[in-house]
């Protein structure tokens, strides 16, 4: 896969939403506007959709 094409796929709308989601909730918790537990608990919401809605191939069957 060449660098241009990791690009593309880095800068899609589900990347670009979970990095700023993520900016505000470390944001709040450096500033002291949130608790840790509260952080921890969205960050691992945000990270656990991340992860669990990869794209699929298109292939059905497989």
């Amino acid at each position: 896969m060449q660098v241009k094409e990791k690009l593309a796929r880095l800068i899609d709308v589900k990347s670009i939403i979970t990095l700023m989601v993520m900016g505000v909730f470390c944001a709040l918790s450096a500033a002291g506007r949130i608790d840790v537990q509260s952080f921890m608990t969205a960050a691992t919401a945000v990270i656990t959709f991340y992860f669990a809605k990869q794209p699929s191939s298109g292939k059905k069957g497989e």
